[in-house]
């Protein structure tokens, strides 16, 4: 199926209305991380590796609804760590759905039968179902036997249930093209709305450090894939044509970051959803004060081998809008996956990686021991 017509449609409408009002710099879709603690430890996550006080954090109701106010952005993704941990999630969707924006739940689904009764369907309402691959595949990637047959028996219940139901496949270096292609082909009779599809990032902090994938290697691994399924048209990506024409080395992008702006328990997240280099209390402060130029594929090394949704599918939407025909050939001939791939960017002039992880963890735990002792103090006057 696919992104439903309504959503582009608002989309389309948000965009235009940006770029009427002068504006270079928008988001289209809100990163919100209520929290960090997950109910699993996938060797390539790079989320989770806090102290538990930090873990342990939650975002409330009220600053979660402020960030999409703040923000703005017409699509939000419900990511983590786990979601389904937050007490409040449900109120947090149906605050979303009531500000209609398209509001994505990412989960691998190992508490969705336990607590799916306090969700309702929605057409602005959409369970992003964490699936890696095959059950061999995907029990490999989240470090857990099972967890496939638990993710696969969600989906069935959710789309039973009348919910928008969509998977999302993470792939490193260690995919098997034909395997993957014979994955997707599989998921025909789950009745699932849509597939999304990315390159894991290399996150500093993830367990496994071996198995991410350079540029080349993506691209090759992307059209040895798409090739399978001519030219991608048999699968129901749920991502915009020339981001998957990106993949497949055919187009040469610049990252967007600040059209995917994360908020965290920690604040704004700047630059982007994969690296958290510095926050700001502000969404007006994030977008104002990130030097934004000093990010991005040939400018930090951090970013060198990322082609990642969060930071190229915002710049193919914009090109699909500036460029219509170009993307229309491209979802009716399906995407090359033959002959040269587009120049890339080059690295030579790239600023040396920065690791301020420790400082950012370090503020953050003061901060708590702060409030603590605030409330303990308050507790003990009274």
């Amino acid at each position: 199926m696919g992104i439903p017509i309504l959503q582009m449609a608002q989309i389309g409408a948000y965009v235009v209305q940006q770029k009427l009002k002068g504006r270079k710099r928008f988001p289209l879709v809100l990163m919100l991380e209520p929290l960090f603690r997950c109910n699993l430890a996938c060797a390539g996550c790079g989320k989770i590796d806090y102290p538990d006080p930090i873990l342990n954090q939650r975002l409330p109701l009220d600053e979660c609804l402020h960030a999409m106010d703040e923000c703005g952005a017409p699509v939000v993704v419900i990511a983590g760590g786990e979601p389904l941990l937050h007490k409040e999630l449900p109120q947090i969707v149906k605050g979303a759905i009531a500000r209609r924006k398209f509001v994505t739940v990412c989960t691998n689904a190992l508490l969705l039968e336990k607590l799916i009764d306090r969700f309702e369907p929605n057409r602005y309402f959409n369970w992003s179902i964490h699936l890696d691959g095959d059950q061999e595949m995907h029990d490999r990637s989240v470090c857990q036997k099972g967890v496939y047959d638990r993710a696969v028996a969600a989906i069935k219940l959710v789309k039973q249930r009348g919910y928008r139901v969509t998977i999302n496949c993470t792939l490193f270096n260690d995919a098997d093209p034909a395997r993957v292609a014979s994955f997707f082909d599989s998921l025909e009779g789950f009745g699932l709305d849509g597939i999304t599809v990315s390159p894991g990032y290399a996150y500093e902090r993830a367990p496994d450090q071996k198995h991410f994938l350079n540029r080349g290697k993506t691209k090759q691994l992307f059209r040895d894939i798409f090739k399978r399924g001519n030219g991608g048209k048999a699968w129901p990506f749920y991502q915009s044509k020339l981001f998957l024409d990106f993949l497949a080395g055919n187009r040469t992008y610049e990252c967007t970051p600040w059209g995917n702006p994360t908020r965290t328990v920690f604040g704004w997240q700047r630059p982007c959803y994969l690296l958290g280099e510095g926050y700001t209390k502000t969404f007006a402060e994030l977008m104002e004060t990130t030097d934004w130029d000093s990010y991005g594929v040939g400018k930090y090394e951090k970013c060198a081998d990322c082609m990642v949704h969060c930071g190229f599918e915002a710049t193919a939407v914009s090109e699909s809008f500036a460029r219509p025909l170009q993307a229309l050939a491209v979802s009716l001939r399906g995407i090359r996956t033959q002959g040269p791939t587009s120049a890339d960017i080059p690295l030579d002039g790239q600023r040396p990686a920065q690791y301020v992880f420790a400082r950012h963890v370090e503020h953050k735990l003061a901060e708590i021991k702060e409030a603590e002792a605030a409330s303990n103090h308050l507790s003990a006057a009274e």
